[in-house]
């Protein structure tokens, strides 16, 4: 069944950035198998999340870029306020994969904290 039709004003009310991890903490009160996330986003600050991408290590998830949408309301998810959400799509497993800015030969730092995706 396809998804209702936006119009793109619609689309770029929805505010997506580029953020680095700079945290991550386990989330034992979480329904589902979960991190906390601490993300960059520049001039925005830092904003937490809670994510399901325990397919990652904390060590794997430091320093990466990840999307996030940033202007959905915060929600509390067992006690935590989760201020943005991490993107990603799950593969044929169900395990997230996050979405994540790449171009061969781009160096680590080319896209800033903060950057917006259009």
């Amino acid at each position: 069944m396809p998804n209702e039709t936006i119009t793109i004003d619609d689309f770029t009310r929805v505010d997506l950035r580029a953020g680095r991890v700079i945290a991550v903490e386990p989330f034992a009160k979480a329904r589902n198998p979960s991190w906390k996330v601490q993300v960059d986003l520049g001039e925005l600050g830092t904003k937490w999340s809670s994510a399901q991408i325990t397919n990652y290590t904390a060590e794997e998830l430091i320093g990466r870029l990840v999307i996030c949408v940033c202007n959905f309301p915060p929600r509390n998810i067992a006690g935590f306020q989760s201020e943005v959400l991490i993107l990603g799509v799950p593969d044929s497993d169900g395990k997230i994969i996050l979405l994540t800015p790449q171009k061969a030969g781009l160096p680590p730092d080319a896209i800033g904290p903060g950057a917006k995706v259009y």
